[in-house]
């Protein structure tokens, strides 16, 4: 009986190791800290823990709420062109004759370089990538119509670079035009230039424009009172979008005409072949978007495992440790029960036994009370006896009738 109720125990251990903790899993009996007074404390802790659970929980919902949105701040992107000319060389040994020829490069690098940035994954971004595409447009009067354009666009596999270089032959100084449109992401576009002086905005997301529109049809209450999903345009809207009335589910139509592609960014250089220094410089600074440092903290933030399976064991070792402080309560109260009436405590104890036994064997009845006398001199032992000779008398009845033949009708 003993092993059996042990391993019963066992059981029903692994189940509730198996099962998902819980935060009730943790609470202290009340009897414990009864006895322990200064397993208050820990009580006041696990009060504060659900309290900071809380907090947490909020702030990872609104970090994931924020990072939906985009997070950019502007740097200064400074662009470095430079041309190096290399004069021509007399004839040598193999007999050929070099000619004169220049080499143009477009170089840059963020001014406050992103190293703060990329120090947890040491990457450094690449120049080329911050634009959308490349132009550098040559004298077409020196190279021709079919020579004069070096062009680079971004493609969905492109390989990002440090730098472009064009090399053409030449001793003359050449003018040269550098197209560079940058890569928005979001992407931007450049407003209608009415539309643009209207909401004090050049080049934006299109969630931006939408926005100020709205904004402006507020601050001037163009909305309609009776039917509120219609704008009453003004003169200024009037003439731009060519309509007197238009529903809000219209503007996104409507605008689209009015947005184009932003205006590239224009560096008019020379390149020069003359003077002392081979090799010259000049540098150009502009404006462009990367984004917050910020983001990554909070994306790393929501990314990292370490915390949560440092507080995962910690949880597991609270709960081992409060199913033992209860297994260790159980058996004081085994103990005390047994010190303070021995012999109660056996019979209690002997009778609960009793009953494991019987849910085991399925027995009917109670044998240990029945051996006794005093069992059989209870108030319902006599009309027992009573149904127990009726049914015998009605068994032995039918057997007669059985044997002689006759029917009861």
């Amino acid at each position: 009986m003993i092993q059996y109720r042990i391993l019963l125990a066992n059981e029903l251990f692994l189940y509730l190791r198996k099962k998902k903790k819980k935060i009730a899993d943790k609470i202290l009996p009340q009897r414990v800290r009864d006895l322990v007074p200064e397993s208050q404390a820990y009580m006041d802790l696990l009060a504060f823990e659900r309290k900071l659970d809380a907090t947490i929980m909020r702030k990872r919902l609104d970090i994931q709420e924020a990072l939906k949105r985009p997070m950019k701040q502007k740097r200064k992107l400074r662009i470095f062109i430079s041309n190096t000319f290399y004069p021509p060389k007399p004839e040598g040994e193999d007999g050929e004759e070099s000619i004169p020829s220049w080499e143009l490069r477009v170089e840059g690098r963020l001014l406050e370089d992103v190293t703060k940035l990329s120090n947890a994954n040491n990457v450094k971004r690449k120049f080329s990538s911050f634009f959308k595409s490349l132009v550098i447009e040559l004298d077409k009067d020196l190279y021709g119509p079919d020579n004069h354009l070096v062009e680079w666009h971004r493609i969905p596999n492109t390989q990002e670079t440090d730098g472009f270089q064009v090399k053409r032959p030449g001793d003359n100084n050449v003018k040269c035009t550098v197209l560079l449109m940058l890569d928005y992401q979001p992407m931007q576009f450049k407003l209608d230039p009415r539309l643009a002086r209207l909401l004090g905005i050049h080049t934006q997301t299109r969630p931006v424009i939408i926005n100020a529109l709205w904004q402006y049809i507020k601050t001037h209450k163009l909305q309609d009172p009776n039917e509120r999903e219609y704008i009453n345009t003004d003169k200024y809207l009037e003439q731009i979008f060519e309509c007197k009335k238009m529903k809000f589910a219209e503007i996104p139509s409507k605008l689209h005409p009015l947005m184009m592609p932003p205006d590239p960014i224009v560096i008019n250089h020379l390149i020069t072949v003359e003077g002392p220094d081979a090799k010259k410089t000049a540098c150009y600074d502009i404006d462009v978007e990367v984004d917050d440092t910020l983001k990554q903290q909070m994306n790393s933030f929501l990314l990292s495992t370490q915390s949560q399976q440092e507080i995962a064991s910690l949880d597991n070792k609270i709960h081992e440790t409060v199913e033992t402080i209860n297994g260790l309560k159980t058996n004081r109260e085994f103990f005390l029960g047994f010190a303070k009436d021995p012999q109660d405590f056996i019979n209690n104890w002997l009778i609960s036994q009793t009953r494991d036994l019987k849910t085991m064997t399925d027995v009917v009845g109670n044998p240990e009370e029945e051996r006794r006398s005093d069992f059989f001199y209870q108030t319902w032992s006599q009309e027992a006896v009573c149904r127990y000779f009726y049914g015998k008398v009605q068994q032995r009845r039918v057997e007669l009738e059985q044997a002689l033949g006759i029917r009861n009708t």
